[in-house]
């Protein structure tokens, strides 16, 4: 007989050691019992399977609600996987060398059940009993072998892990779950402190009284999230069970509840990260397994999570202006980076960035720094510290709008002194929002339309694209443009999801919105006639109240101004009309057009292209390019030949004639 093997941890010892010395005893009286060719086993009732109180084996056998014949099938089936002599015995019994695995039937036998107990006793191998509802146990039969009888008894791996105290996570879990030790400090998360308190009391409170607890995070810092409730387990000396929903499968038909019992077994604060990832097919189960779970489980859901089970909704303010410039401050000072207060005022504000992608620009920086070739091609300090900052913006957008690269500043803008005023006064509002809503106590006076929106009309070709680049420039903001003619859909509803989804992806973007052709969707309102008609005016007001809300600087062009509806352009907080050069701002355009390398003929007369053609600064730009080019095949001097040609041709684009 197979002595009882000494366990290596006092946990396992007393977990498992009721099971041998209650099963051994079994055994040998059965072996005797065939040994002796006798018809009847005789069981020695001395030993009784007692779980020791304050046990793993006790622990399973209350949180499950299994009754002391369950630990004896527990028994059975599990001392194949303590001492391999027990598959020889098993085999033995059951007079087969290849069933090691005990089955229904010897599991009955050696419980000592008589005819009518048997018949009773197969209750415990329904699909509603403790053992097979929790996949403890699993029931494995053949196609040649398809009575219950005929089942072998399998314990669940993780079930014989928690028993055996073995240290690590479940296998089936090891690629979409963490089990960590946390280790961060609650007192330096940019949390505001009565949610710090409340939160942690209320978590404590739950843990020891033992009651199931459900948090919903609501923000969009899931790193914050994950830091807080890792904060929470430290303070509790627990560990966190964090798992990730955008890799977990359905291969195992019990996965979710296997979580929930993993976080059991280890006990471990459970916490679903991308939680929207999960799949729709796992969402019932993720349900059932909530309503029915016994510890603390929280999830972070980038969206309005919806659910049936009851739990507390946990909201995360975006940081203020004072947390951002603070956490930029410390880790600048932290990088060895001195910049002065005015730029610490303004990456404050204007960049609305997490934590850790204050963190990661910093140390963007940093690397730049030691791979700078040589001191005449270092780019100024500031404007490094910007650029890793729009870096390290939300990328969302890039799927959905174009990314525009400003190249150009407010000397390559020639516009009417009044126009340039009103694009100077737009980057004050962008520039000072801070000073004028936080500082001043206008956020106290606007509860809402404090994001800053601007229409610039005019004919195609005055500016207005190259006005909104300028401001990129001279705010350091990234620059999207987004054609609503694409994304107006002659479908009802689909023009506000696509909206919606550009808007969900510029909130962290930190960047500058132009929605091009704005006339596509801002015509005139006609009477509501149809059904067409009501949603045309949704979609306009949707589009208008998602650009109040956004809190980044959002600009429309338009071609036609005459085409918007005046209740509409009310909204905007700046219009700005782009109209034709006049002489004057030909002249000027045509100046800056070349550059100092550009070998311009003396004899070129840019006054008289100024005065003979009237036309917009894109066409100016268009047809000195294409002089240069002409220019370059042709002796490589641009003269007023090559000029006049390529004007021709923008005039055949347009459709008109050049006498």
């Amino acid at each position: 007989m197979p002595s009882t093997e000494k366990m290596q941890s006092e946990t396992s010892v007393n977990s498992l050691l009721p099971f041998l010395q209650w099963l051994d005893p079994r055994l040998e009286s059965a072996i005797a019992t065939i040994e002796q060719n006798s018809t009847e086993e005789k069981h020695d009732q001395t030993t009784e399977l007692i779980a020791p109180e304050g046990s793993r084996l006790a622990q399973l056998q209350q949180h499950f609600d299994l009754s002391d014949f369950d630990l004896q099938l527990l028994a059975i089936a599990i001392a194949p996987e303590l001492d391999r002599r027990y598959d020889r015995l098993y085999a033995y019994l059951q007079e087969d060398n290849r069933a090691k695995r005990p089955t229904v039937d010897l599991a009955l036998n050696l419980t000592g059940a008589s005819a009518i107990e048997k018949l009773e006793r197969r209750a415990h191998f329904a699909t509603t009993a403790p053992l097979i509802q929790h996949n403890l146990l699993h029931l494995v039969g053949s196609i040649s072998k398809p009575t219950l009888l005929a089942h072998e008894l399998h314990p669940d791996e993780q079930v014989i892990r928690f028993l055996l105290g073995q240290p690590g996570l479940d296998r089936s879990l090891l690629s979409s779950c963490q089990l960590l030790t946390p280790d961060d400090p609650l007192d330096q998360l940019p949390i505001d402190e009565d949610l710090k308190q409340s939160c942690t009391k209320l978590v404590l409170d739950y843990w020891q009284q033992e009651k199931p607890l459900r948090l919903y995070f609501q923000g969009s810092d899931r790193h914050l999230h994950r830091q807080f409730i890792s904060a929470i387990a430290q303070s509790l000396q627990v560990p966190l069970l964090v798992a990730n929903c955008s890799l977990l499968n359905d291969e195992l038909p019990d996965l979710i509840p296997r979580l929930f019992r993993e976080a059991w077994f280890q006990q471990a604060i459970l916490y679903f990260e991308n939680l929207d990832a999960l799949k729709t097919e796992l969402h019932s189960s993720l349900e059932h397994s909530l309503k029915h779970s016994c510890g603390i489980t929280c999830l972070s859901p980038t969206q309005a999570w919806q659910t049936t089970i009851e739990g507390f909704t946990i909201p995360f303010a975006p940081l203020t202006f004072h947390q951002r410039r603070t956490i930029w401050k410390t880790q600048l000072e932290q990088a060895n980076i001195t910049l002065d207060e005015a730029d610490l005022n303004v990456l404050g504000d204007r960049f609305r960035l997490t934590p850790q992608q204050i963190v990661a620009a910093i140390r963007t920086v940093v690397h730049t720094i030691e791979w700078q070739p040589t001191p005449a091609t270092i780019t100024p300090l500031r404007d490094r510290i910007f650029a890793a900052a729009r870096t390290h913006s939300s990328q969302a957008l890039e799927t959905l709008a174009r990314k525009i690269e400003p190249y150009y500043d407010w000397a390559d803008l020639v516009l009417p002194e009044d126009q340039e005023q009103q694009l100077r006064e737009l980057c004050n509002q962008a520039q000072f929002h801070y000073q004028v809503y936080e500082t001043w106590g206008f956020n106290q006076k606007f509860s809402q339309g404090k994001g800053l929106s601007a229409l610039f009309s005019g004919p195609p070709g005055t500016g207005k694209t190259m006005a909104a680049e300028v401001i990129a420039q001279t705010l350091q903001l990234d620059l999207y443009k987004i054609d609503l003619s694409q994304v107006v859909s002659k479908y009802i509803g689909e023009t506000e999801k696509n909206l919606d989804r550009i808007f969900t992806a510029a909130a962290n973007s930190n960047a500058i919105l132009l929605f091009d052709e704005a006339d596509s969707l801002f015509g005139k309102r006609s009477e509501t006639q149809n059904a067409h008609d009501r949603y045309a005016n949704l979609e306009v007001s949707y589009l208008l109240q998602q650009i109040e809300q956004y809190e980044g600087l959002a600009i429309l062009t338009t071609n036609l101004r005459s085409n918007l509806d005046e209740a509409f352009i009310r909204r905007l907080r700046c219009i700005i009309d782009f109209s034709h050069p006049d002489f004057y701002q030909r002249y000027q355009i045509w100046q800056h057009i070349w550059t100092d390398k550009t070998p311009l003929h003396p004899e070129v007369d840019l006054k008289y292209l100024a005065q003979r053609f009237e036309v917009t600064g894109a066409t100016i730009r268009n047809s000195a390019l294409a002089a240069a080019f002409l220019a370059a095949s042709d002796g490589g001097v641009v003269t007023n030949e090559h000029l006049i040609h390529a004007i021709h041709r923008e005039y055949q684009k347009m459709g008109k004639l050049l006498s």
